[in-house]
């Protein structure tokens, strides 16, 4: 079985496959290049492990929040793969829980996983890793305050993620936490791939022409123009919500 991985969620666009013995991974950083990147990258991982798309069984994609345009490219390639080969499976988690698995302690642990939403906010979701499985700890992922991390997820034992410097303080003196930044923080797709076997770690796509990624507030665009207008930005003609 060939089980294909992804999240371009952030700035990294991270790419892995797996044939249950062999573990292919490539990634480019520069939210630019995802769009122009993504498909060649997942070429080279399937070849890496002698598999075509065809061969895939088993899909796993982040789901945000994040990028908007990385998380529309990340989706057409998902819903391209998932209509053009109807036996696959595909799975998504939290880009967030991405980061957050890669640092969990062995006999578990929870961890903050953070990444930057722009205007002083950070998007941020909490697991809570235990043997042979996790759970959320707080609300879902969103974007917030850092100076409100604490009343919505708790004590945590580990913080992670990417966010401009400015943040840090904030974010330590909010959780009584540094944070873990740089490569390491980054997320990687091999992770990904793990978070198939751990139990509430992934969501099964069962309508992959209606599914959306989770983008973690409106875009900015909309959000000047329901400011301007005072009302909810109506749906695109033809778009059904």
């Amino acid at each position: 079985m060939i089980t294909l991985a992804f999240d371009t969620a952030s700035d990294r666009c991270t790419v892995a496959a797996t044939d249950g013995h062999r573990v292919a991974h490539r990634h480019l950083d520069g939210a630019r290049g995802h769009a122009t990147a993504i498909l060649s990258l997942l070429d080279e991982v399937l070849g890496d492990v002698a598999a075509a798309p065809r061969d895939v069984s088993l899909l796993l994609t982040g789901d945000g929040p994040g990028s908007f345009t990385g998380l529309r490219v990340s989706s057409a390639v998902a819903k391209a793969l998932a209509w053009g080969r109807r036996g696959i499976t595909w799975r998504t988690a939290p880009s967030l829980l991405v980061r957050a698995a890669a640092h969990a302690a062995v006999g578990g642990s929870t961890v903050l996983a953070l990444s930057d939403a722009l205007r002083g906010e950070v998007y941020a979701g909490c697991w809570r890793f235990r043997a042979g499985g996790l759970v959320a700890s707080g609300p879902s992922p969103r974007a917030v305050a850092p100076e409100q991390l604490a009343s919505l997820f708790g004590p945590v034992d580990v913080v992670v993620g990417t966010v401009p410097e400015a943040l840090h303080p904030l974010i330590t003196l909010a959780t009584g936490r540094s944070i873990t930044g740089g490569e390491a923080a980054l997320p990687d797709a091999r992770t990904l791939l793990t978070l198939a076997a751990i139990d509430g770690a992934t969501t099964l796509v069962t309508d992959a022409a209606s599914w959306e990624p989770v983008y973690g507030r409106p875009a900015e665009a909309q959000a000047v123009w329901e400011r301007t207008h005072g009302r909810p930005l109506p749906p695109a003609p033809g778009l059904i919500r």
